[in-house]
């Protein structure tokens, strides 16, 4: 449907379908009036929203194709933030026992909002004050109003009884007149439902992401760390079915540079009517020896990991609290891409999931090695003795952005395994400072039979 008309006093009406739920608003063609109507519009949303024809009036070339840039992100982000289904766990498993087994899809609830005007009015359509827009866009005084979320399946609820059952509100806040374009725009680009934890965000189990397919987001963290230290580095290098090579203390210093590059891309969404996603992700671990001046500061190891995943939402109640958001499956191969007697390498199929408490994420992961018959003898026929059958990583939201994550992975027969903590601290904008701390055994791929320390602090990458 046609979701925009011009009214007499050229004036743009932009009307959004929420199920039964009318939406509606009087703006004028301009950017900053678009983007306060989008900080005001639910995300669950869905609509087709034709390029309005008031920003064709718009003079200002610079301010017209704002008009259209902003018109079209609109289109998308109302398009796009439909509610994620999710498998009702509790429910799937409570009929598979009573004899009756089937799979229970949770819907998902229709969430209508409530704007309250600085006066104290309340809308349910949506309508925006535009007494208090022109003073804001006149002298950049302008309070954000808040924005209540209600979820509700009633449909003659009374506007008392929604604002009485707010979930969220988002604060006020008072934006300079000079960076009114810059800090609204990136606000609605980045506001969030309430719902979207940090699990969620990065697997939208919630909500398919604006970004759409095939768009690079970061994966596994994205560091550099200028000081690495290693307690104990690895000068004898071997495994049972490769030579040994014997570095110098000169040859494989203490003391490198270590960086990660990792990205994934979701490459098919909600699948198998029950909106699983199947993603891509590679992450790469480069160890360079910067600081190696006699040996032409070479890269002493680089790890390459391609995988595939499967990401299904789900609903199901833990102990103490926490609820599990997510199952999931994978393939991974891990190499370091040398040649004999240097080369390791192997491939791993797994399951995971993903549950909460609060502010603690916890993602276990189990996995079984998959032999490939290549004709050429196993470069390591042991790894599973050190890295295990699985791990766990959990991630803590600290207050102020601070947040401290571990992974730790164990094998019971060997008792040999691995811990690592991280913690990250924002500095500015996307850059946090990162610290990492690891002990155990593989590191790195080349030293996964061999037991070490290290110590890095650097920076870390956020979306």
């Amino acid at each position: 449907m046609n979701l925009y008309s011009i009214n007499r006093d050229n004036k743009m009406i932009l009307k959004t379908q929420i199920t039964d739920y009318q939406a509606s608003s009087v703006i004028n063609c301009n950017s900053v009036m678009t983007v306060l109507f989008l900080s005001a519009v639910s995300f669950t949303a869905q609509a087709n929203i034709d390029s309005p024809k008031d920003c064709s009036n718009i003079q200002n070339e610079k301010a017209r194709l704002e008009c259209h840039d902003k018109a079209t992100f609109l289109k998308n982000k109302i398009a796009n933030q439909q509610k994620k289904k999710q498998i009702d766990l509790d429910k799937t498993i409570k009929s598979a026992l009573s004899g009756s087994p089937k799979l229970v899809i949770d819907e998902p609830k229709q969430e209508k909002k409530v704007i309250k005007f600085s006066n104290g009015n309340t809308d349910t359509d949506y309508f925006l004050n535009t007494e208090v827009i022109r003073k804001f866009y006149e002298t950049g005084d302008y309070k954000e109003d808040n924005i209540i979320p209600v979820v509700t399946e009633d449909k003659n609820i009374t506007k008392k009884e929604e604002v009485a059952k707010t979930e969220t509100k988002i604060d006020r806040q008072i934006v300079s007149k000079e960076k009114t374009n810059d800090n609204l725009w990136k606000k609605v680009q980045t506001t969030s439902t309430n719902t979207n934890s940090l699990l969620s965000r990065a697997y939208d189990l919630d909500e398919d992401s604006e970004k759409g397919l095939w768009k690079p987001r970061i994966h596994q963290p994205l560091y550099v760390l200028p000081l690495f230290m290693h307690d104990n580095p690895n000068y004898s290098i071997g495994t049972p079915n490769q030579d040994t090579v014997t570095n110098t203390q000169d040859d494989n210093r203490s003391a490198e540079l270590k960086f990660q590059f990792s990205l994934k891309s979701k490459v098919a969404q909600d699948l198998f009517d029950t909106d699983a996603d199947l993603w891509l992700g590679y992450t790469q671990q480069s160890h360079w020896q910067v600081y190696n001046e006699n040996n032409s500061r070479p890269f002493r190891a680089t790890d390459y990991m391609p995988e595939l995943f499967l990401t299904q939402p789900v609903k199901a109640d833990l102990p103490f609290g926490g609820k599990l958001r997510m199952l999931g499956a994978g393939v991974v191969h891990h190499s370091n891409g040398e040649d004999d007697p240097l080369s390791r390498s192997w491939n791993r199929v797994y399951l995971m999931g993903g549950a909460e408490w609060g502010n603690l994420t916890v993602m276990p992961r189990i996995w079984k090695r998959v032999k490939v018959k290549t004709g050429k003898k196993d470069d390591n026929p042991d790894i599973e003795d050190f890295y295990g059958y699985g791990d766990v990583k959990l991630d803590y939201q600290l207050k102020n952005g601070n947040n401290i994550s571990g992974t730790f992975r164990y094998n019971p027969s060997t008792k040999k395994g691995a811990t690592e903590i991280a913690y990250t601290r924002p500095l500015e904008n996307n850059i946090n400072l990162y610290m990492n701390l690891f002990h155990g055994y593989g590191e790195s791929l080349i030293d996964y039979n061999h037991k070490d320390t290290t110590l890095g602090i650097g920076v870390m990458l956020s979306d």
